[in-house]
């Protein structure tokens, strides 16, 4: 009992001594006078070089002296921090506080924002009963109004209170604090650090694999590879508690990066009688798919919480143009909890979609509605008529038939003759259709010699096919050949005779061309990869690894990687077999 009542008491830890010690004397004297005062809403120091020292508390912000900050300021502090990782932050090790530092054009350190990390014990009693459900739970909110220190009580709850396996993926050191050993404000949690930003991806995915964890707890999900790691998390059975940039479910369906948190947003057509029955346009967007979070929290203040205990109905709900229902939760300062149903006021418009296409309203409208509708002009008619018919003989005049042959041919950007007929040998007729039509290519195939403009082989069977090439060279027919018979073989070759092979125009990467069946776990798969190597791969120059596919998807996923020139191949053992690109 006793136990119980303290985990609903705010209880503050903040190691504020420690932080003191990184400042110079005259700094910390007199911070040391205004934390005596109070402490509890002290929220970052600012020492900038050349600049007055500041101290930020909720409400206020004062400078700490008369005198500018000096290089061998900022250099002392430094001196007293952890390492800089490469998202220049640091810490103080077995404390919560980060440390981030601003560096001019040649890398040196110009500025420090020294943000205050505190422990509060209690502070999640507002939910503690949808923690205890096991499902997924994203927290929202601004900047500073507590997400993190959040995240930090709720992986405790979980790891102590109810005896789960809880692993945390610890970006910058801010959850558990700096230095190989732990907060003890996590309390059983485990702690797994991240070397990079860059691949927190990865190891989100490793922890699931290497660590059977029940629980992962994450901070700041920014980037699709993120997204898409947290999804197939959820999906292996793993509860999900992490946080996300936005301060409102809503700004997550506007983020085209984040928006598959919360199932992910697509353009659908509506029939007119379904349009009509919905009072709203033919094109609508509706949710994808589950939402990778069963439960989202807006975060409006630090004892002000608004509950969504229903993702996807709050999220359909919003693409219908309605204002969901809201669930707040506040708590006072003795730890009593109070829950408001709020019924929506006002209802909104629905988000915009790509496409404005309108139905018929149900009641007429504008001049038919005020009877100020005037017949056509005599004549009107005819004149109409003899335009299509002047539209169609200026489309027919494009178009001409080649003598002796059954090829229609218009022209190209160029001049060209197109379409191009092919001859192909070799090729999977199957994987030649499909470029040509997703990449909408001007070719058509024939299994005519004498009607093809081109023969397309493969390398190895025309090799040994002396009376092909023979016949192809009586016709004067170029002959193109493919090492291997793939996507980006074919769609380069086809390019090649199109002479669309500018190296100044990329290629197109619609990933379509990739996937066999065109399911959503292939088109994943290939997101997945192209995200890894126009993300990290090319611009970063580093090698990425994929999450673990079966072997019918690691094939495709190989044919994508080829099309951007870039070597890959698989390791481990199934069913954890995975993909690795390596830069060019």
């Amino acid at each position: 009992m006793q136990s119980e009542i303290a985990s609903h008491r705010m209880q503050v830890t903040d190691n504020l001594d420690k932080l003191l010690t990184i400042f110079p004397d005259s700094i910390r004297s007199k911070l040391d006078e205004h934390i005596q005062q109070d402490s509890d809403s002290l929220i970052e120091v600012v020492l900038d070089l050349g600049r007055l020292p500041e101290a930020r508390f909720r409400d206020r912000a004062i400078y700490l002296r008369d005198q500018p900050v000096t290089p061998e300021e900022i250099q002392h502090c430094i001196e007293r921090v952890g390492m800089f990782s490469t998202d220049n932050r640091a810490g103080i090790e077995r404390t919560l506080h980060r440390i981030s530092a601003i560096r001019n054009r040649t890398g040196d350190i110009i500025g420090l924002t020294c943000r205050i990390g505190r422990a509060i014990f209690g502070t999640i009693v507002m939910i503690r009963d949808l923690v205890e459900t096991g499902q997924s739970i994203l927290l929202l909110g601004r900047p500073g109004v507590g997400k993190t220190t959040a995240l930090r009580e709720i992986a405790r709850v979980l790891a102590d209170d109810l005896g789960k396996r809880v692993v945390i993926i610890d970006t910058s050191n801010e959850i558990a604090g700096d230095g190989d050993v732990p907060h003890p404000a996590i309390g059983r949690a485990r702690r797994m650090q991240v070397a990079r930003p860059e691949l927190q991806h990865q190891v989100m995915i490793e922890a699931v694999e290497n660590h059977t964890p029940e629980v992962i707890v994450i901070d700041e999900i920014g980037t699709e590879l993120e997204a898409l790691a947290a999804r197939t998390i959820a999906e292996r059975g793993v509860q999900l508690v992490g946080t996300a940039h936005g301060n409102t479910v809503e700004n997550l369906i506007k983020n085209p990066t984040l928006s598959d948190l919360v199932g992910g947003i697509q353009s659908v057509t509506l029939g007119d009688d379904e349009a009509r029955r919905r009072r709203t346009q033919k094109t609508v967007l509706e949710r994808k798919a589950p939402p990778t979070f069963a439960i989202a929290i807006e975060m409006l203040e630090r004892q002000r919480w608004v509950v969504h205990d229903d993702v996807s109905a709050t999220i359909d709900t919003l693409l219908r143009g309605h204002e969901p229902p809201a669930q707040v939760r506040t708590v006072d300062d003795s730890g009593e909890v109070t829950i408001i149903h709020e019924e929506p006021k006002t209802s909104f418009q629905p988000l915009p979609s790509r496409n404005n296409n309108l139905v018929t309203a149900l009641h007429p409208q504008g001049l038919r509605a005020s009877g100020k509708m005037t017949p056509l002009a005599f004549g009107s008619g005819k004149a109409k008529r003899d335009n299509v018919d002047f539209e169609g003989m200026i489309e027919r005049s494009w178009q001409t038939k080649e003598a002796n042959s059954q090829k229609i041919r218009t022209p190209g950007p160029n001049g060209e003759d197109w379409p191009v007929y092919i001859y192909a040998y070799g090729i999977g007729r199957s994987q030649i259709e499909q470029v040509i039509e997703v990449l909408d290519l001007p070719i058509i195939l024939t299994k005519d010699l004498d009607e093809a403009d081109a023969v397309v082989a493969l390398r190895s069977q025309i090799k040994h096919h002396s009376k092909l090439r023979n016949i192809a060279q009586d016709r004067h027919l170029p002959i193109y050949t493919v090492k291997s018979n793939t996507i980006p073989q074919v769609s380069r070759i086809f390019r090649q005779i199109l002479n669309l092979d500018d190296p100044n125009i990329p290629e197109p990467t619609d990933l379509r061309l990739f996937s066999k069946a065109g399911s959503d776990d292939e088109i994943e798969a290939l997101e997945e990869a192209r995200l890894a190597v126009e993300q990290i791969v090319i611009p970063q120059g580093q090698p990425v690894e994929l999450l673990p596919r079966s072997a019918k998807v690691r094939k495709m996923q190989h044919e994508l990687i080829e099309h951007y020139r870039l070597q890959s191949d698989s390791f481990g053992d199934e069913p954890n077999r995975r993909l690795r690109i390596y830069p060019a």
